[in-house]
């Protein structure tokens, strides 16, 4: 028996007939507005959308910490910056892969969760996605809170004397990232697109006066690095993981993204432009800076605000409000989307964006950014490296389902039937819950054995391949897989439809 067609595909993206799309709305445990795989008109995002998307979310404080930061461990600026660059490269690999699922097929990071484990079983990515989310969400805050506290300190004498000043100005400012968040995907767009230049000039701003005081970018950058050999090799590999863990996240969640985008080549070409190399000049402008402030305060400010506070009222207040720019940006547009859609995927009837946008509020509070953020090396070793390690299973689990195991075909009505194909056994696939034990499994041996310990300092790399062999492996023979047959079955190719040359009348072909 023919299958019926329940799909349609227009160039590079794929959405559901009109049919099909009645029938499987029916059933609210599965779909809501923000869950339903996106309409033809809603593919609109070109490639410059895109850029400006990772501009926005690279120009932030951590990135410039993160960067800077190299150079308190002992590097030189050079090193530093290819360092940086190197682990957004590898990163991009990952995070195109999965982007193009979201282009093709129109869906969010939880819908396509499903795919993997299961319609039940989906809740695991996503809930893991969303608590590191709320971490970083946390981190920004209260970067951005300590900016405005800096400004209040300056402009609001009574300020200083509040004991609790600091934490009220977190609050305010954490207040302000989840009004914002509240507000819808669309909402992050245009921010992003508003951010995007207001940021880059006070980098480059930052720049110019860095130079200038310390006599030239030759001095500036004349720090010789104080690690050589096997010392340098052994803080250049955990950072280099440490940068790839600082955009894991994204390599999830980026089919929320995407799913808008116009084209696979558009989406392609906008992020690989923009995400490694505004990575990587902007770590050039954190590490300039930091280097500079080796000269000028006899010693490395890697955080910004403690460089702030170093200036005049009025650059204070110039500079705490691109600060707070620049972490409410990354806040609603890295760190809302996947933790806003996983709590909303848990109950889609009661669950909308805006609460979800509010739990991860809540929930970034009892992550203590305070704590992350009192060293460095808390910073990049134990919160990227752990939750890094945590993540590549998950990465490489999806990577193995969508380009090996089914060879990125999917039937999208599926995914949202809860007893459908994509259900496995009673919603989880248990073998994507087994992969990804493997794939932790193996990373976590670098913690058990000395002797392999880069298994745990390189954890998202050794985690990714161990959960996407396993997986790879595991899926043989399993029965939601798809042929190409079945697909050609029930997709539909729509072309556009081409008027027929009008057939001149002899009368009508004089001159």
């Amino acid at each position: 028996m023919q299958a019926d067609v329940t799909q349609v595909r227009s160039g590079d993206v794929i959405v559901l007939t009109g049919r099909a799309e009645s029938a499987v709305a029916q059933n609210d445990s599965m779909w809501n507005d923000d869950l339903r795989p996106c309409t033809l008109a809603e593919h609109s995002w070109p490639g410059a959308k895109f850029a400006a998307l990772w501009i926005g979310m690279c120009l932030c404080l951590p990135t410039y910490s993160l960067a800077s930061g190299m150079i308190a461990l002992g590097m030189n600026w050079w090193e530093s910056v290819v360092t940086v660059f190197v682990g957004s490269a590898i990163v991009l690999g990952a995070i195109l892969l999965v982007s193009h699922a979201g282009t093709k097929y129109g869906i969010p990071y939880p819908v396509f969760a499903r795919l993997w484990f299961g319609t039940r079983g989906a809740h695991i990515p996503a809930l893991a996605r969303a608590v590191i989310a709320a971490g970083w969400f946390g981190i920004n805050s209260w970067f951005g809170g300590q900016a405005l506290d800096a400004i209040l300190v300056r402009i609001v004498p009574v300020w200083p004397t509040l004991g609790a000043h600091v934490a009220i100005a977190f609050a305010i400012f954490w207040a302000i990232n989840v009004a914002i968040a509240m507000r819808g995907p669309q909402a992050i767009g245009r921010l992003a697109q508003i951010a995007a230049p207001t940021l880059a000039l006070g980098a480059v701003a930052l720049l110019v006066w860095a130079a200038k005081s310390a006599g030239g970018f030759g001095p500036m950058l004349a720090t010789p690095a104080k690690i050589h050999g096997p010392a340098f090799w052994a803080a250049f590999y955990p950072s280099v993981v440490g940068v790839i863990s600082f955009w894991a996240t994204m390599a999830l969640n980026i089919p929320d993204y995407t799913r808008y985008a116009r084209s696979q080549r558009g989406q392609t070409i906008g992020q690989t432009l923009a995400m490694p190399l505004t990575m990587a000049a902007f770590s050039f402008v954190g590490i300039a800076v930091t280097s500079a402030t080796v000269l000028l305060f006899g010693t490395a400010l890697w955080n910004p605000v403690d460089l702030i506070l170093k200036f005049p009222t009025a650059v204070v207040i110039i500079a705490g409000i691109i600060v707070i720019l620049s972490s409410v940006t990354i806040n609603v547009g890295a760190n809302v989307m996947a933790p806003a859609r996983a709590f909303e995927n848990l109950w889609p009837r009661r669950i909308t964006f805006a609460i979800g946008a509010l739990i991860t509020g809540l929930l970034s509070v009892a992550m203590q950014p305070w704590y992350v953020l009192a060293t460095f090396a808390t910073y990049i070793f134990t919160w990227l490296g752990t939750y890094g390690a945590m993540l590549g299973a998950f990465d490489g689990i999806a990577i193995s389902d969508y380009w090996l195991v089914r060879k990125r075909r999917l039937d999208l009505a599926e995914l949202y039937r809860p007893a459908g194909m994509y259900s496995y056994a009673k919603g989880v696939n248990m073998r994507a819950v087994i992969a990804l034990l493997i794939g932790w499994g193996v990373a976590l041996l670098g913690l058990a054995l000395p002797a392999l310990r880069f298994l745990w300092s390189g954890g998202w790399f050794f985690s990714l391949i161990g959960g996407l062999l396993a997986y790879w492996m595991l899926m043989r023979g399993e029965r939601s897989v798809i042929g190409e047959e079945r697909f050609d079955a029930i997709t539909r190719d729509e072309r556009p439809v081409q008027e027929p040359a009008p057939t001149l009348l002899p009368t009508e072909a004089r001159p």
